[in-house]
């Protein structure tokens, strides 16, 4: 997306950089599904196996009451949250590019193919081979691994300072409503306050991802227009490009135009 701010002389120029912002935003969609759609019963299953195996499920029902009301729509710290971990999201992806970079600056793949004790050990050709490897997969490890632990660490490091802020990850949100569902059991399941509660929790996950991905794109294309130094009249063409096409082909964002 970057790459194509590099050259916004003419509107055909224009319409493909909004191109490639569909792009971008149907792969980050398909990716969220995906990731929804496997956690969900991978979750309800461990917690299953756990309730056969050592008699209690994942979580407490004391927990599963939080849950319900911790990602409820309702909620409204929900949606902020989710924001938050947007910010998150982004945080990762520039830890992810400055890995990448680290990486290829210092030949770390030549390092790593090259060096006496490491070929000597592994084998030119297996040496070789991982140091393909890591240079193809740096990225991804850093942004996955960074994301992990800020997930884990920032709250906890907020609250100690005073600043009351949660994560609100779509898929993170999702196995823990797999797993109250999981935890309730059938007899709890046929409540009417549980089933509001669960189709509360239902209705904001789609939310929750919105606000992640919208957020950490907003974050990142604010960005690429300071890094390329694309002007205010340029920037403004581009809002009204991408207005235009939400307003007439605001499928083209979910499925490949025809």
């Amino acid at each position: 997306m970057a790459a194509k701010l590099k050259e916004l002389d003419s509107a055909e120029a224009i319409e493909e950089f909004v191109d490639e912002v569909a792009h971008l935003v149907r792969t980050q969609v398909a990716a969220v599904i995906g990731n929804v759609g496997l956690v969900a019963p991978c979750v309800v299953v461990i917690s299953l196996a756990m309730q056969w195996l050592w008699g209690k499920p994942m979580i407490s029902h004391a927990q599963a009451d939080y849950v319900l009301h911790s990602l409820s729509l309702f909620t409204p710290s929900t949606l902020l949250f989710a924001a938050f971990t947007g910010v998150l999201l982004f945080a990762s992806s520039l830890i992810a590019g400055w890995a990448e970079n680290f990486f290829v600056l210092h030949r770390l793949d030549s390092a790593l193919r090259f060096n006496p004790r490491i070929t000597a050990f592994l084998g030119a050709g297996r040496a070789g081979r991982w140091a393909a490897f890591a240079r193809r997969n740096i990225s991804g490890f850093a942004a996955n691994i960074s994301l992990g632990f800020m997930l884990g660490l920032v709250p906890p490091v907020l609250g100690f300072l005073g600043l009351g802020l949660d994560v609100r990850h779509v898929t993170l949100s999702t196995g823990q409503l797999a797993a109250a569902v999981a935890a309730y059991g059938r007899e709890a399941l046929a409540t009417p306050a549980v089933w509001q509660g669960m189709l509360a929790c239902m209705a904001a996950l789609p939310l929750i991802g919105a606000c992640n991905l919208l957020m950490s794109f907003f974050l990142a294309f604010r960005l690429a227009l300071r890094a390329h130094n694309v002007g205010g009249l340029d920037r403004s063409r581009i809002y009204r490009a991408i207005r235009s096409r939400l307003r007439v082909q605001p499928a083209s964002f979910l499925v490949p135009r025809a």
